[in-house]
């Protein structure tokens, strides 16, 4: 099977991102594997979403995207000196609740050294993490709620991967993140390499779509210029969910008819 094109095999009923509950998303056991300590994979994220960040001024950016924000406050974090307005969009209304919560009583202290190394990074960012997340307004929604054009910068972190085990969709997704920034205007993303369909904790198997650079590439080449994948190796602190790294990617929406 060629791995540059992770569609399922015929015998395999591919399943959609409408076929998993996502509104029962397990946000406590998802956190405590993942999020309630600063993993290396994390520190790789940070530092290479910051240096995006901080090419703007202060400010410099309207309003900025979080596609399927989940209940990872980093990325919401990082945005909080550049960006006036960040729209975190989520569609399960377990990750809702979750940041609706966070916002109004305050991130849990775990995510205390998160911001700490964000605010290393971007001295610009506030001083303290609920400043920096008072941009921050929860949107409840999928992709297909977008509005094209309508944002400056558009990030999105380990979604389109783990939401379907359909190409297709997966595909769709991506094309829907890239029409969501005006033209000229930036995309920063992150995606689990490789991975297949996932549990976390005792739960359900959700599913995913394995990709790697060549897939990102046939995806975001035609839609994009200025395309750049930098890898990182698998962070072996975590969870084993069966992926062999993560890829993080740069681009720009172009100025003429592109992300269709």
């Amino acid at each position: 099977m060629d791995r540059t094109d992770p569609r399922p095999r015929a015998e395999h009923r591919a399943r959609r991102n409408r076929d998993a509950d996502w509104n029962a998303w397990p946000v406590v056991d998802y956190l405590a594997e993942n999020y309630r300590r600063l993993h290396p994979c994390d520190v790789g994220v940070i530092h290479h979403h910051s240096a995006v960040y901080r090419s703007y001024a202060p400010a410099a950016l309207d309003r900025t995207l979080e596609l399927g924000a989940g209940p990872n406050l980093y990325p919401l974090m990082l945005a909080g000196a550049a960006s006036r307005r960040v729209d975190a969009l989520e569609p399960s209304a377990a990750n809702v609740r979750y940041l609706r919560h966070q916002l109004v009583h305050g991130a849990d202290a775990s995510w205390q050294p998160f911001y700490a190394l964000c605010r290393s990074l971007d001295p610009a960012l506030p001083e303290s993490c609920a400043d920096a997340l008072s941009r921050v307004r929860v949107v409840p929604g999928t992709a297909d709620d977008l509005t094209p054009g309508r944002y400056d910068l558009a990030s999105m972190n380990f979604v389109a991967e783990s939401v379907t085990e359909d190409f297709d969709e997966f595909t769709a997704l991506c094309a829907a993140f890239v029409r969501s920034v005006r033209p000229g205007g930036r995309l920063l993303a992150s995606f689990m390499e490789q991975m297949p369909s996932y549990r976390i904790g005792t739960g359900p198997v959700w599913p995913a779509c394995p990709v790697d650079e060549a897939t990102l590439r046939g995806v975001f080449a035609l839609r994009t210029t200025g395309l750049r994948i930098v890898r990182l190796a698998k962070d072996r602190t975590l969870p084993e969910y069966g992926d062999t790294g993560v890829l993080l990617l740069t681009a720009e929406r172009p100025e003429g008819p592109a992300g269709e």
